[in-house]
């Protein structure tokens, strides 16, 4: 059996500023800095003193997040970039405002791309896939991942055993401090038993 609980990033510094995340290094705000130790208090009551694993995107409001996420765990995270947000290209930096102003091409499928040095979602797949295979092989049995909304969009979709063009017609998304449990069975059976749960943010 083998149970992975993904953490989407509190809230950034960019959700109330107006600027493009992607692979900006935007910090956590006050707020989101609260959200992060909540999550953190409420895991600990649920899994405290169990053996997990815990992987975090190197990026700044994500690391912060894991970081204090862990310190209530005893974890300390281990920084993947494969685990980054996709890389929006030339918008990296701008406003939200500049980037619709400017974009190259409207998003239709996973192959188009909003900017010509931007990634696509299939281009996010292609990273995130072997990292994937390597969770999923790997002797842990508990790991914690904390990441971004579209990379853990991806992240859901691989875990159902979804093709990535199914992509093209459906998302599962999260939302920010959004608590997500999947399991699989030792039947090998996957399952989302909690998706974006909001509820570890209180007090």
């Amino acid at each position: 059996m083998k149970q992975i609980i993904t953490i989407q990033h509190t809230q950034s510094i960019h959700h109330t500023n107006g600027m493009v995340g992607s692979w900006t290094d935007w910090d956590l705000s006050d707020l989101g800095v609260q959200q992060a130790e909540n999550i953190g208090k409420n895991l600990a009551k649920e899994i405290g003193g169990k053996p997990f694993v815990m992987y975090a995107s190197d990026l700044l409001r994500a690391r912060h997040t894991a970081e204090i996420v862990g310190r209530h765990l005893g974890i300390e995270p281990v920084l993947r970039q494969e685990l980054r947000e996709r890389n929006l290209g030339k918008c990296v930096g701008k406003s939200v405002q500049w980037l619709r102003e400017n974009i190259e091409v409207q998003e239709k499928t996973i192959d188009d791309r909003m900017f010509s040095d931007a990634e696509s979602r299939r281009d996010e797949w292609n990273r995130l896939l072997p990292f994937f295979e390597e969770i999923m092989q790997s002797n842990a049995q508990n790991i914690i991942l904390v990441s971004h909304g579209d990379l853990l969009s991806v992240f859901n979709a691989m875990w159902l055993c979804l093709p990535a063009e199914t992509l093209n017609d459906m998302d599962l998304f999260g939302m920010a401090g959004g608590v997500s449990w999947m399991l699989k069975d030792n039947e090998g059976k996957r399952m989302i038993r909690r998706l974006s749960d909001l509820s570890y943010m209180k007090e």
